[in-house]
């Protein structure tokens, strides 16, 4: 902790898996400059997102706290800039914090997140949200998402081209200017004067040539197998028949891997133009995503379960005081990205000011092993809260209201043999269950949830009306008419 200050650039894109990159070892998908990235900088394999849904991840990389100590739980009750962050605290010290892109925040006009300058910010939908997220229905099976024409992917939600890069003098005893810049490629640059917003959230189908080459390997692939579905992952399996119903699912497949490759193609640009303009030997990079998408895995589409494709995110670090070509096994999330933004530019001593869980990401890729405990939750579809931790080895998942979920990652790295009612087990399950309760109170913070669903519901006309609304598969494009 402490890293000489430098600018730094955080691009986070919107629903990566993280297995699909090419560093990642993906057989049909190109990544060439993540690839690149990771290269020259090091890759955390045991990344995770605090929560498995957009509006929460992001409220927890804004304020560095998990999910129940900030309280945006659901794509509805979203981050308001009360609660301060590192955008504050970076702001506070004179940098220069700029924003770009996808943020999901609430987006009142009276609200301040801490930016300097925020462009094109996307928030949201309509300040409101999908409201249907309040709505803890049991039976929450999510099956309108479509698969997107090229028009509707690449046209209307494209926007002139702008990268909002800017600089503030150095002050005495900082050597160099510092950039403390978010830049999500879900509202990604191009030279070409185009941008797609949110990617690879949208099950799209591109015209790009990668999506072409995609389209026709994805066809070949073996979806992992299928284990025994807990109730409380229901929602992210209502997709899934919906695409092999219509006869899509590798269409959908080769949609995402060409969004993918397109995504990289636009990260390139990005880190071209730190090298044009001089400014890529003191800038250290941040590349990661706010949650995964399950992908056909385990029958499962979308995001909304702790299994690695969903729970799972992609981490690159690269810049100064970053081992180069390393991999890093320690567990981080998110809540460890807040904390590194600001070690990065130099004020690492606001980490303890704003009374942030993480570590920076500087420290731990410098320690490649350490077996610590992050944790995951989830607070929106079914009826109850669920939260994982995940430690060197394990991951253990609990689920309020059903038995818990255990899996030995070092023997099965695919999470297929849950040991979650395993008698031999039953010691280092009830030590996970011990290790959650001094974190958080199950049952109490599902209820505080609950809460604060219920009275948002009530002002947008109870339980009832939100039960007849048009439940959102996906967030649309900024541009897409709403109801």
């Amino acid at each position: 902790m402490g890293a000489a200050p430098r600018n730094l650039l955080v691009i986070m894109s919107d629903e990566h898996n993280p297995k699909i990159a090419g560093y990642a070892g993906h057989r049909i998908v190109s990544t060439p400059a993540l690839d690149a990235l990771a290269a020259c900088g090091s890759r955390f394999t045991a990344a995770y997102t605090p929560s498995p849904i957009c509006v929460p991840a992001r409220a927890s990389l804004a304020t560095g706290l998990p999910v129940h100590r900030h309280r945006a739980w659901d794509n509805a009750i979203a981050y308001d800039g009360r609660l301060q962050g590192w955008a504050h605290a970076l702001r506070k010290r004179g940098h220069h914090v700029a924003s770009i892109g996808k943020l999901h925040y609430r987006g009142q006009p009276d609200e301040d997140y801490g930016f300097t300058e925020s462009l094109l910010a996307m928030h949201i939908t309509g300040g409101i949200g999908d409201v249907t997220h309040l709505v803890r229905d049991p039976d929450d099976i999510r099956t309108r998402g479509r698969i997107s024409s090229p028009r509707r992917a690449l046209g209307k939600a494209a926007t002139p081209c702008m990268t909002g890069m800017s600089r503030r003098p150095p002050r005495s005893g900082c050597a160099r200017p510092v950039l403390a810049g978010m830049y999500a490629p879900g509202c990604c640059s191009s030279r070409w004067g185009r941008r797609i917003f949110h990617l690879p959230h949208r099950l799209s189908i591109t015209t790009v040539t990668s999506a072409r080459i995609c389209r026709g390997r994805s066809s070949t692939m073996r979806l992992s197998g299928r284990t025994t579905l807990c109730p409380h992952v229901r929602a992210a399996f209502g997709l899934l028949r919906a695409l092999q119903r219509l006869g899509r699912l590798q269409r959908a497949l080769a949609g995402y891997f060409g969004l993918v490759s397109f995504l990289d193609e636009q990260i390139g640009e990005i880190l071209t133009v730190l090298s044009e303009t001089g400014l890529a030997d003191t800038t250290r990079v941040i590349y990661t995503s706010d949650h995964g998408d399950n992908l056909g895995a385990r029958g499962l589409w979308g995001k909304a379960t702790m299994y690695q494709e969903s729970a799972g995110i992609p981490m690159l670090l690269a810049g100064e005081g970053v081992p180069v070509g390393a991999v890093c096994a320690t567990p981080v999330t998110l809540c460890d990205a807040s904390a590194a933004i600001l070690d990065a530019v130099g004020a690492s001593e606001a980490i303890s000011e704003l009374g942030l869980p993480g570590a920076s990401l500087l420290d731990l890729a410098n320690q490649p092993s350490q077996n610590r405990t992050v944790l995951s939750e989830f607070h929106t579809y079914g009826p109850d809260a669920f939260y994982m931790l995940r430690t060197l080895r394990h991951k253990y998942v609990c689920y309020v209201g059903a038995p818990p979920q255990l899996f030995d990652l070092e023997a099965d790295p695919e999470e297929l043999t849950d040991l979650g009612a395993d008698p031999a087990h039953a010691s280092l399950r009830a030590a996970f269950e011990a290790r959650l309760r001094a974190i958080l109170a199950p049952e109490l913070v599902d209820q505080q949830a609950k809460a604060d669903q219920a009275r948002t519901a009530e002002h947008y006309g109870g339980f009832e009306m939100l039960r007849r609304r048009e439940k959102m598969a996906f967030t649309p494009p900024p541009t897409a008419k709403t109801h």
